[in-house]
């Protein structure tokens, strides 16, 4: 499908007409993490506070030493998680450990202190990505707004409300709530059955290629992909392609 590019927005070329676009919408469905609340950035900070806080240089080169140890079997364990081969409280557990084990420095009770601790803080950070608020805050009067997440329940609407941004969503639906997550097509279908919403009316909104576009492409819907990361090795057209949320005022 041809496309081209107005405002540094890639639009297929049967949308570049604006006027198409109007009312074309009704439902925006927003992941949360790293799309509207800044996770990298929010735990990266908690990490190092902890890090100093439990004396971690004891054990480790430096810092970047443990969070590359932790994030890469994080990875690992969240897509073990997702197929359903471990359950959360494994995935909490070991992710924690590991890094430990992996410098032959391994404590439970240091790694479950570690965690109780950083459970507790992460929520409070109020990080949001660029230009988050403002977009929110332009979206809000035209759309029905929802959060779509595979984050945990204890978690996700905390962070919201310490970054205050709760109040612009009319629902908040979690993997976590019903067993299925993204990018499986159950919690898309789940969706727009929890909102009253039809796939051709909804638009989902997010940084995870795989979680976000793809899923939401499987379920029948039209997609934006948040590109933080400038890919190029995607391997089909979202329908929107954004590196800034505030291009989304330019076609909504």
């Amino acid at each position: 499908m041809p496309y081209v590019r107005r405002n540094r927005v890639l639009l297929p070329d049967f949308l570049t007409d604006m006027s198409l676009l109007m009312g074309k919408y009704k439902n925006l469905f927003f992941d949360l993490d790293d799309t509207l609340w800044a996770f990298s950035q929010n735990a990266t900070d908690t990490f190092r506070e902890l890090y100093d806080k439990y004396r971690y240089g004891r054990f480790f080169r430096s810092f970047d030493h443990f969070l590359s140890l932790y994030t890469r079997r994080n990875l690992e364990l969240w897509e073990e998680y997702g197929r359903g081969r471990i359950t959360k409280e494994q995935l909490n557990h070991i992710r924690f450990r590991y890094p430990l084990e992996a410098v032959d420095a391994a404590d439970d009770t240091l790694a479950q202190a570690f965690a109780d601790d950083f459970f507790a803080i992460i929520p409070t950070r109020r990080k949001l990505m660029p230009h988050a608020r403002e977009v929110l805050a332009w979206l809000v009067p035209r759309y029905d707004l929802y959060i779509l997440s595979n984050g945990f329940k204890e978690l996700q609407y905390l962070k919201m409300r310490s970054a205050g941004i709760d109040g612009f969503f009319r629902k908040v639906i979690l993997s976590d709530d019903i067993g299925v997550m993204k990018p499986r097509p159950a919690i898309f279908h789940f969706a727009l059955s929890a909102t009253q919403s039809r796939p051709e009316q909804s638009l989902m909104i997010g940084d995870s290629w795989e979680s976000d576009v793809a899923g939401a492409r499987g379920a029948g819907w039209h997609q934006v992909f948040y590109d933080v990361e400038s890919r190029h090795d995607l391997p089909f057209r979202p329908t929107y392609h954004i590196s800034d949320l505030r291009q989304l005022m330019e076609f909504l």
